[in-house]
């Protein structure tokens, strides 16, 4: 088989992967969630924030990190070259209505994304060293029952192979090839010193993880949305036809080639979900892997920390770089990808270069952390504790492997085994709907006659 039979073949399975019966059941999931919940989880921002400051955190919950930790670590796996080349992937393909498109899957999302994180603490265990493990594969033989057990084998599989396609050789191609094209280091160099630098933290574990990722995510974040917001400033009379452009195309379709179809429409239906469902990973069943390592005692606490993840990665990140490269007129140029990103950095601000730059290897470098953990979390439900340390070092060399590998194969794998984990944790996820509903309404009942008490005890006074 030669390369261009294999693109073809990974680009028809993952054409077929990201059908209609996959979009359905992540659309319909989110909505499900959110009508059913009576939009609960979006009317609960405002404790999810008070929770994310740590004032309400108590020092004797069990996990092994902080909620902030926690949720900085499922960002680490979620803000990635996804915010940054996907977005741009992503509009080449389905061209701008793509970003209406990653913008409804986050809306959906961050109703999925809550249920799998309450549902992840629930059902967590604690294995023979003592810290808490969980995700899909847990709450699926814990909370379905033995009978399921086979589904969480199957999302444990998924799951262990998928960090290589979507964090692992993503990840570390795009850096490398950016680098080579643009400061003519060779791929082998920056490869090596990737795989060593990612070794060298995963030698750690997840406190290790969590801590570094604590203090890059936050940092990267803030850098990279001032930045693109600076270059907004710059292109502020093509805001709005910007986004007339963005919601006009996901219906009538526009290719970055300048063609009108009803084609353009789907491929950009069918990117735009791929694209928002690799960057913020609500359904995918990889971001419960982390929130089941916080230090709390309550599911319900950790799902409301947990959908900030998709608020801040699609709704605000992604956007962001969305409206960047439709204001400025470079979705339909000839560039790709980071590439594309690169160019409007380049011209828009000082320095931006480096800037772009910097962001791309920080976020690659986090994902790679991230979802080095929901990897081998994965393969240690499959084999037991004695196929962590396997796993991360071919984790390490798979770093290595992706500055190497052919773009497009690269892309196509990732979105494949992206659909494998979703089907089984979607699957789950609305078996167990009831649970995430019933514990949600007893919290926020203790929560309300807490504040009525202290509200009591303060007028008493």
């Amino acid at each position: 088989m030669t390369l261009q039979q294999l693109e073809q073949f990974f680009n028809a399975w993952a054409d077929l992967m990201w059908g209609t019966p996959l979009v359905v059941l992540l659309v319909g999931g989110g909505l499900f969630f959110m009508f059913y919940s009576g939009f609960g989880p979006y009317k609960y921002f405002g404790h999810a924030l008070r929770l994310l400051s740590g004032k309400l955190d108590d020092p004797n919950d069990p996990g092994r990190i902080p909620h902030a930790q926690a949720l900085s670590t499922a960002l680490s796996g979620t803000i990635g070259l996804g915010n940054i080349a996907g977005v741009a992937i992503a509009i080449s393909i389905g061209g701008p209505g793509t970003v209406f498109w990653m913008w409804i899957i986050a809306i959906f999302g961050i109703a999925t994304k809550y249920a799998e994180a309450v549902l992840a603490v629930k059902y967590r265990e604690t294995d023979g060293s003592g810290n808490h493990v969980g995700g899909p594969m847990y709450y699926i033989k814990n909370g379905l029952g033995n009978n399921w057990k086979w589904l969480g084998i199957l999302f444990a599989i998924f799951g262990s192979l998928a960090g290589f396609g979507l964090a692992n050789t993503v990840q570390s191609h795009e850096v490398s090839r950016v680098l080579s094209e643009n400061y003519q280091i060779s791929s082998h160099y920056s490869g090596l010193i990737m795989a060593l630098l990612v070794g060298m933290v995963l030698l750690g574990g997840i406190k290790r993880i969590g801590s570094v990722a604590g203090k890059l995510v936050p940092f990267m974040t803030i850098v990279y949305v001032i930045s693109t917001f600076i270059i907004l400033l710059s292109h502020y009379e093509a805001i709005p036809s910007a986004i007339a452009l963005i919601v006009d195309s996901a219906f009538n379709g526009a290719a970055a080639t300048g063609g009108f179809a009803g084609a353009a429409m789907i491929a950009g239906l069918r990117a735009g979900v791929a694209r928002g469902i690799f960057s913020n990973e609500s359904g995918l069943g990889s971001a419960p892997i982390a929130h089941a390592a916080a230090e709390t005692n309550s599911p319900v606490r950790q799902g409301t920390i947990a959908m900030l993840g998709t608020f801040i990665d699609t709704l605000v990140i992604c956007t962001m770089t969305g409206l960047v490269l439709v204001a400025s007129g470079a979705w339909s140029g000839e560039l790709e990808g980071a590439n594309m990103t690169r160019s409007v950095f380049s011209a828009g601000i000082p320095f931006g270069d480096t800037i772009f730059t910097l962001s791309l290897v920080l976020f690659a470098f986090t994902t790679m952390l991230g979802w080095s953990y929901y990897g081998e979390r994965c393969a240690e439900f499959l084999f037991g504790p004695k196929v962590i340390t396997p796993y991360r070092v071919l984790w390490v060399v798979g770093i290595y492997i992706g500055t190497q590998m052919q773009g497009g194969i690269v892309w196509k794998l990732a979105d494949i085994l992206n659909g494998m984990m979703a089907f089984p944790n979607l699957i789950a996820l609305l078996f167990l709907s009831p649970i995430v509903f019933s514990l949600t309404r007893e919290y926020f009942a203790e929560e309300n006659e807490g504040s009525e008490d202290s509200a009591v005890v303060a007028q008493e006074r």
